[in-house]
């Protein structure tokens, strides 16, 4: 008997921030019907479950560290949708922020491959949140910037210099590792009394939120010793979190 050919098809599925239960339901809908499921280093694997049959890549990269190159994982989201058929692309956060999703819809495109885009919660915006922190508020905050604090040759981004003088909060992603060089960069522009928050793990269970200035950050984190992703928020709308608000009452009550 003749062996029908799967229909290759690829969903690009943005996971969340690590709380299995901030995906989409269109996302969890879709992995569950997966042949194939390409996952990422900040995917929470619990999510894996939800496709008990499906073919489970890990195509992770994290500091020092990649599973594939991207040439490569381009390459296997073709290759596996063509063997398997629908393949979901399964990515941290959202795959437009950061993430480099429309490079792996584009390369699926071009081979003729059908796609979509499942959008995910961004860390950006939900990791401060998940700490009580809004990006924005009425009087205090009315936009809010996205930054990496990287460029791909591992770079400081040349763009922490310009958001400087913006009165918005100013979200950093992928910059624990350079917390020095960050803090450093707003004390050179005068403005050491901005309020501060590095979240780690956010939204699992192990969250932990440091609170601080611009002048105390760098060190407060090193000394926590916290690991894990992380989001870094500066502006005043970190006075909002219940740590910064505590941390504040401490030291009056010492004084």
């Amino acid at each position: 008997m003749k062996q029908i050919k799967p229909i290759p098809r690829i969903s690009l599925v943005g996971a969340g921030p690590g709380d299995v239960e901030l995906i989409s339901v269109k996302g969890l809908n879709r992995l569950k019907k997966a042949d194939v499921v390409l996952y990422d280093a900040l995917v929470n694997e619990e999510l894996l479950t939800y496709a008990p049959t499906a073919k489970k890549i890990f195509v992770g990269k994290r500091k020092g560290y990649k599973a594939y190159e991207q040439e490569q994982i381009n390459q296997l989201l073709v290759d596996t949708a063509n063997e398997f058929g629908h393949v979901v692309r399964l990515k941290g956060g959202d795959s437009f922020v950061f993430g480099r999703g429309m490079e792996e819809i584009q390369f699926a495109q071009q081979h003729a491959i059908t796609t979509e885009v499942i959008p995910g919660i961004s860390s950006s915006i939900s990791v401060p949140a998940l700490a009580n922190i809004p990006v924005t508020h009425r009087g205090l905050s009315n936009s809010f910037v996205v930054l990496s604090a990287t460029l791909a040759d591992g770079s400081l981004n040349p763009e922490l210099q310009k958001v400087i003088s913006f009165n918005a909060t100013i979200v950093i992603l992928m910059g624990l590792s350079h917390m020095e060089q960050i803090a450093e960069i707003f004390l050179e522009n005068l403005k050491p009394d901005i309020p501060v928050a590095v979240i780690c793990n956010g939204s699992l269970p192990e969250q932990e939120i440091i609170t601080g200035t611009i002048r105390t950050i760098s060190q407060q984190y090193q000394k926590s010793g916290v690991q894990g992703p992380g989001v870094i928020v500066i502006g005043e709308v970190v006075g909002f979190a219940k740590e910064f608000n505590k941390q504040f009452t401490d030291s009056i009550c010492l004084s």
